[in-house]
């Protein structure tokens, strides 16, 4: 009887042969490929070592072997025992599971350079029906600068079981590189405007970054000819494959982006402004960054409400209802106040020319997207700062404290009471945000 095969380099023990099977092979790859050395205390087993072989030609050896054990025990033998019966079915198994690491390690040569036909990230080949218990969420600009820090805290959030990330351009690398996080969401990439209703799909939660950003010298309205007509295309998605998702909108200018959004949904028939949201949670978090530098206290224990629109003189701290309470000089009210406003500036400058404030905002965008999947869980309290449709002024949205729930807002909070500087920085806010939201209105309609 032939001394059975076993591998040196560690495998499960599923692909060593019964001590009663003889079997006789013809080694695939050349010798040069492989050498057979002898250990020392080993009972003379041979032991196959790869040296130059690639992780792919050994996986292939390895489900070779294992299908060859296979067709052994499947020829007329002996009655098994109830131990060898039992090894068979580990054989098995393994087999199997060396099968699919194999596939994802072996593109197939005609697939289009798509992300969805790329079997590293076919649901076929991973691990798409075993995915964890929770909510599927999509990131539509999901390469970009604000998309990428973004996917990658959504990937962590214990809420999220699904994450589809779609982009124009460059979605593959990212997406690969996502997949690889041991958390338990499921990441698939989806490439291009074909792909954008495969991508849409089953979605709970649709989450807005795409567009350009912007440069030194931009105004948010300066984005708005570029900005406004790719949300318009991706809110045509949304309403087509996915018409109660909650969205959430990122995109610049926000004043006027998700009234465009809302026109959208009431053209296609499917607009419920509970579900509807635009992030403005960035100005939250630097407001209780700032105030929390000024008190010398932690800013997560820090909670700065602001009200109305998400650019410049529309953005309003409320310093007066600061939690925990405290009072400010009128120096200090208005230092804050500017810097508040500014902070995207401040972010540009910075960069010269690099970018903008795009780490911070994917941060901000996490902690909101990660309220409403708390509230769509159903749980209660979930209380934060958004741009919506509102009636607490006579303009038809603006951002102030909303109660999300498993609908999306469950209740659009007042805004409680203001000092003088607070009035008139309202008044100033609202002349500028009625024109931001014609202008996203007009540019549906016209």
């Amino acid at each position: 009887m032939a001394p059975p095969l076993c591998l040196r380099t560690p495998c499960p023990a599923a692909f060593l042969p019964m001590p009663h099977q003889a079997i006789t092979t013809v080694d695939p790859f050349p010798l040069k490929r492989a050498r057979i050395v002898r250990s020392a205390g080993s009972n003379n087993q041979r032991h196959l070592r790869p040296t130059s072989l690639s992780l792919l030609c050994f996986l292939q050896l390895q489900v070779q072997e294992a299908s060859i054990q296979l067709s052994v025990s499947a020829t007329p033998q002996p009655e098994a025992t109830m131990d060898q019966q039992h090894q068979q079915g580990l054989d098995a198994a393994a087999a199997r599971r060396m099968a699919t690491l194999a596939s994802h390690l072996r593109p197939h040569p005609a697939s289009p350079p798509q992300v969805e036909d790329v079997p590293l990230l076919r649901g076929s080949n991973c691990r798409a029906k075993g995915a964890a218990p929770g909510f599927k969420v999509a990131i539509l600009g999901a390469a970009g600068g604000i998309g990428q820090p973004l996917a990658l805290l959504m990937k962590i959030n214990p809420l999220v079981s699904v994450l589809h990330l779609y982009d124009v351009v460059n979605t593959p690398g990212v997406t690969a590189d996502i997949s690889h996080m041991s958390t338990g969401a499921v990441v698939r990439g989806f490439l291009g405007q074909p792909q954008l209703e495969n991508a849409l799909t089953g979605m709970d939660l649709v989450i807005i970054p795409a567009g350009v950003p912007r440069k030194p010298g931009m105004t948010r309205d300066d984005l708005f000819n570029i900005n406004a007509g790719i949300v318009r295309t991706l809110c045509e998605g949304i309403a087509k494959c996915c018409p109660n998702a909650i969205v959430n909108v990122i995109s610049n200018p926000v004043n006027s982006t998700v009234p465009i959004a809302a026109e959208v949904f009431k053209k296609a028939g499917t607009y419920d402004p509970k579900r509807l949201l635009g992030v403005t949670t960035l100005d939250v978090v630097r407001a209780n960054t700032f105030v929390g530098e000024v008190l010398g206290l932690d800013p997560r224990e820090v909670n700065v409400p602001v009200i109305g629109g998400h650019a410049g003189i529309t953005i309003l701290p409320l310093l007066s209802q600061v939690n925990p309470s405290c009072s400010f000089t009128s120096e200090e009210v208005k230092y804050l106040t500017s810097r508040i406003q500014n902070g995207g500036t401040e972010v540009v400058e910075a960069k010269a020319g690099a970018g903008s404030a795009t780490l911070s905002m994917a941060y901000a965008a996490a902690k909101f997207a990660d309220a409403c999947l708390r509230g769509l869980r159903g749980d209660a309290g979930i209380v934060e700062c958004s741009y919506v449709a509102s009636q607490v002024t006579e303009l038809p949205f603006f951002a102030s404290k909303v109660r999300l729930g498993r609908c999306g807002i469950e209740e659009i909070l007042p805004l409680g009471p203001l000092n003088e500087f607070e009035r008139a920085g309202l008044e100033k806010a609202k002349k500028e945000l009625a024109e931001s939201i014609q202008k996203g209105v007009s540019f549906i309609n016209k």
